[in-house]
């Protein structure tokens, strides 16, 4: 991903930025019904287009999701986030997918990565599914953490409810 200065006038600025994010819905219940996922994964890519962002892959479970993009320096991951779970909460409440209110949990996992790993992750990302026939989400997330060395508190995890 090369920026161009007629772009954002920012002369001579290059850049190649990754970035898996992660995040369930709130309380970290099997929302994300396998009748409607495809929408709602349609729904946040356009979300992510919209803000004029690259979507490399997008798939997930009934209790989280992995988007996997390439984002521009001029957008804040916090915000892309916040966009993506606001407007796609709103979409799936108005779909009426659910009885009763959907909404995201707090807080989400950001994990960048450089250009080489790009088809590795986007083939993990695809292959949710059976990746998690041998794995819980909290495992797969704890160990994220750890690859990563990102330090954390037990109590700011999601709700994990294995």
């Amino acid at each position: 991903m090369e920026l161009r200065s007629s772009e954002t006038n920012m002369a001579n600025t290059f850049y190649q930025n990754y970035a898996q994010i992660v995040f369930s819905p709130k309380g970290r219940e099997n929302l994300i019904l396998p009748s409607f996922e495809e929408r709602i994964y349609q729904y946040i890519t356009g979300i992510i287009k919209n803000n004029d962002q690259k979507l490399i892959a997008i798939n997930g479970m009934p209790d989280h999701i992995h988007v996997f993009i390439g984002f521009k320096p001029t957008i804040a991951i916090a915000n892309l986030v916040r966009d993506i779970k606001a407007n796609s909460s709103k979409f799936i409440n108005e779909e009426h997918f659910l009885r009763g209110k959907f909404a995201w949990q707090d807080g989400y996992g950001c994990f960048t990565y450089a250009h080489s790993q790009l088809d590795v992750v986007a083939k993990y990302v695809m292959n949710q599914k059976e990746h998690h026939k041998t794995k819980t989400f909290r495992e797969e997330y704890l160990s994220f953490l750890e690859k990563f060395a990102i330090p954390y508190d037990e109590k700011y995890l999601f709700d994990f409810y294995e």
